[in-house]
């Protein structure tokens, strides 16, 4: 007789594979973005807002705490850990809070935003999808 330890279908082997898949893409993208927050905290570029002691102080928390939330964010969804979402959430909504609620110190790209967004979205549909299946099968039987 044999003991069925893990009862998984290959539809959520599939759906398990894709989200990780998607978190380290979005993780080596949060590295890359945390490596350009250092960049700009370290001031290898001259520029008005390229280095830490010519930006305003608004430009200093924000450079300041997410240099250090994007890696942060970015290991936890390399590993894919449950933390690592949250953080990403939270960095998420510092960007988003930053571009729409204070235009005018911030600036108005939305790409960083957007993208944020749409991934979001999409873990969120990976995580939803086989939730969906399961009541869709038990409504058929």
């Amino acid at each position: 007789m044999t003991i069925e330890i893990f009862n998984r279908t290959k539809e959520a082997s599939l759906d398990k594979r894709l989200g990780v898949l998607l978190c380290r893409i979005v993780a080596l993208a949060l590295f890359t973005l945390g490596v350009f927050y250092w960049v700009r905290l370290v001031g290898v570029y001259d520029g008005p807002l390229w280095r830490f002691d010519t930006m305003p102080l608004s430009w200093r928390i924000v450079a300041s705490s997410l240099a250090v939330l994007y890696p942060i964010a970015g290991v936890g969804l390399w590993m894919p850990s449950s933390w690592g979402v949250v953080v990403w959430v939270l960095v998420a909504a510092i960007e988003a809070g930053c571009v729409l609620a204070l235009p005018a110190a911030f600036g108005t790209d939305l790409s960083i935003a957007a993208f944020h967004a749409g991934a979001l979205v999409l873990l969120l549909a990976l995580k939803a999808w086989p939730i969906v299946v399961r009541r869709i099968r038990r409504l058929k039987v």
